[in-house]
């Protein structure tokens, strides 16, 4: 067996009453950019004519009550958090241990037995013989108390893991709050979205069907050939066919976002079922630098603090390899009588100076550390993991809301020319000028267009929704750091 520190040293630094074993937690530094590469690009968008937004209720620069509405119930009754604001109170409650272990414990005993001992065994003989009673009371009261003594700083370093991990959890509160607030948004976006297209889908039902009688009684006189008949037949099946696949999405939002709401799947669909319009995507005023996610994105605080955590478990897990030390003692009274019970000669007291040490058993504490050193090197790796996945999702998020935004201002300029275009063919046709087919034709593409165009909208939406939810929006970053300090 090799002993990993010398027993100079070791009894030397337990002399250092006030350190505690293992390496001490430093931020791990990440390299950032100084802006993200889509800053300029955001900065320089059109904005939408809802431009004041509250960073922290950025749902509310949506212009959109019911949106608010909604947001605001489900970060009151959505089960997720629900389940994130428990595992604060279990984490709460591991910290208050770990605290409880650093102060010495008492105990509050007493005890009242009687006892008869049976005359067939050799002890009832022998007091029979002696003329001794067979029946026996013991009282007895006792307080006791015990200290282990954090020489080494063991104890010292699970409670700030368990400081760390309370941070953590409560940090995750923040990211699940926020989380559901991006999700709500999304589907409410997404639902407007899609009952747009569906009323878009029936319009072009209708005047495809249109089309299809025209073509039908002109192929009846022997006008129209059956080509275009069957083939106006067929485009009124593809556009028959797009109604049931847009209802099975919007259906499945619908009980998306009831389930987001801790609901039954249907309790909001008749609210929602009321007209509405696809929320317009609010200007960005508050977009920081990569650097300021490591304060904002309430997920990569989560990570930090799990990694700081893993950090003092290694010093916990080194403490092992250092003798345990502890002091207890006792004082109370026991007498074989209620009424001696309280006198000078049943009183009792002792006292113990306690030494544990795992001298032999420096193997498994090696693969202790070494367990708790690779959670460690797992913890740094998710943390940076985590920091460059926050730098992906603002950057997808900020490319996905420009390139959106120009795909809708290009379809609706195109929305606007086929209407001037459709409303010239129906003129042409009053004048007959053109056939009704050319004005259905004229119809059919600017619902196209249309379809198009309620898509652009709603992505365009989502992306901003992307983006307030990739720089960590929706809460106060300075409020938490407040909460953290008053936590410890």
């Amino acid at each position: 067996m090799r002993v990993p520190y010398p027993a100079t040293a070791l009894f030397a630094s337990g002399l250092l009453a006030g350190c505690a074993v293992g390496p001490d937690y430093h931020r791990p530094v990440v390299a950032a950019p100084a802006a993200f590469m889509g800053t300029a690009a955001v900065a320089d968008r059109i904005s939408s004519p809802n431009t004041s937004v509250d960073d922290v209720a950025w749902w509310s620069g949506f212009g959109d009550p019911m949106l608010t509405e909604l947001v605001v119930k489900a970060l009151g009754q959505n089960l997720d958090i629900a389940q994130a604001a428990a595992r604060v109170t279990q984490a709460r409650a591991g910290l208050r241990e770990a605290n409880a272990a650093l102060l010495p414990s008492g105990t509050v005993s007493g005890s009242a037995a009687t006892s008869k001992l049976s005359r067939d065994t050799l002890q009832g003989r022998e007091v029979t013989a002696f003329g001794t009673s067979r029946n026996t009371e013991n009282y007895e009261a006792d307080l006791g108390a015990s200290w282990e003594i954090d020489l080494f700083g063991g104890l010292r370093r699970d409670r700030e893991a368990a400081f760390d991990e309370y941070q953590a959890s409560r940090a995750d509160v923040t990211a699940t709050r926020l989380s559901v607030a991006a999700q709500v948004a999304d589907t409410y976006i997404a639902i407007r979205g899609l009952q747009e297209r569906l009323a878009v889908a029936n319009e072009q039902v209708s005047t495809q069907q249109r089309l299809v009688d025209t073509i039908g009684l002109q192929y009846r006189k022997g006008i129209a050939a059956e080509l275009q008949l069957r083939q106006s037949e067929g485009v009124l099946a593809q556009v028959q066919a797009t109604v049931p696949v847009l209802q099975v999405a919007l259906d499945a939002a619908l009980n998306a976002l009831d389930v987001l709401m801790g609901e039954q799947p249907g309790t909001y669909r008749a609210r929602l079922s009321l007209p509405g319009t696809i929320p317009a995507a609010p200007a960005i005023t508050d977009i920081g630098s990569p650097a300021d996610l490591l304060r904002r994105r309430p997920d990569l605080i989560v990570a930090e603090r799990k990694l700081a955590a893993s950090n003092a478990r290694i010093g916990s897990a080194i403490s092992e390899y250092y003798p345990k030390l502890s002091l207890s003692g006792l004082i109370g009274t026991a007498a074989t009588g209620p009424a001696s019970l309280l006198t000078g000669g049943a009183t009792q007291a002792q006292g113990l100076f306690g030494l544990r040490w795992r001298l032999f058993d420096f193997g498994r504490v090696n693969a202790e550390i070494k367990t708790a050193r690779g959670r460690n090197a797992e913890a740094l790796a998710a943390y940076r993991l985590s920091v460059l996945r926050a730098s992906e999702d603002v950057e997808d998020a900020f490319s996905a809301l420009v390139n959106r935004e120009q795909q809708q201002r290009t379809l609706a300029g195109g929305a606007k020319a086929l209407t001037r275009a459709q409303q010239s063919s129906m003129a042409a046709y009053k004048g007959g000028v053109v056939s009704l087919i050319e004005v259905l034709d004229a119809d059919t593409r600017l619902l196209e267009t249309r379809d198009a165009l309620a898509q652009a909208r709603t992505e365009t939406a989502r992306a901003a929704v992307a983006s307030f939810r990739s720089l960590g929006g929706g809460w106060n970053p300075g409020a938490a750091a407040t909460d953290k300090i008053a936590a410890r």
